[in-house]
């Protein structure tokens, strides 16, 4: 039943992809938390057995994340999104949306998106961020709504600006853009 898994669309690894081996001084992606520093490797004795963890700093709030280092993969730390698939990310954002979330109701719609930034994957914050800006230009969010979309925020802006090694506000000035067109054209309507 496993082939069904790898055969899956290109959103998934590899099947027996090589887990990922991270050094002190690496940058790192945790899901819905963002990029972080690894600060350290230790060793733990928990309920008699020896485990390595990765001690990690998110640089967005400092909170320190302790990651069995066997768990890599389960939990779903990564790499940095590589610079050529930045392009990728924007084509995300600047896609029209087509999804059903017109007709689907507030909670179904925040799980959806809680799920998507969940994953770890840049282009499903991608599509939050996307979902939500254009509902944004559309009426005022709520403040459920309006969490969701500054996480997503945050999200995108510190793991595009980290392997852009861009400033953060032209960032943001890049994402606001994709959206200022749609503003435009809804002002004139």
């Amino acid at each position: 039943m496993s082939s069904k898994k790898a055969s899956s669309p290109s959103k998934t690894r590899p099947a027996k992809q090589k887990i990922r081996q991270f050094e002190v001084g690496d940058l790192a992606v945790y899901p819905a938390h963002g990029v972080g520093k690894i600060e350290a490797i230790e060793t733990r004795v928990i309920n008699g057995e020896k485990l390595d963890f990765y001690k990690m700093k998110v640089l967005e709030n400092n909170m320190l994340i302790m990651i069995p280092t066997r768990n890599v993969e389960s939990v779903g730390l990564r790499d940095v999104i590589d610079k050529k698939e930045i392009s990728k990310v924007y084509d995300v954002m600047k896609s029209k949306k087509s999804s059903s979330s017109d007709t689907q109701t507030w909670n179904r719609r925040y799980r959806e998106y809680m799920d998507k930034i969940k994953s770890g994957s840049l282009f499903d914050v991608a599509e939050v961020f996307r979902d939500l800006s254009l509902l944004k230009l559309q009426k005022d969010l709520s403040f459920g709504e309006r969490k969701l979309y500054d996480t997503a925020q945050v999200l995108l802006v510190k793991e595009l600006s980290t392997a852009k090694n861009a400033d953060e506000e032209a960032i943001v000035s890049e994402l606001e853009s994709f959206f200022a067109t749609e503003s435009a054209d809804s002002a004139e309507n």
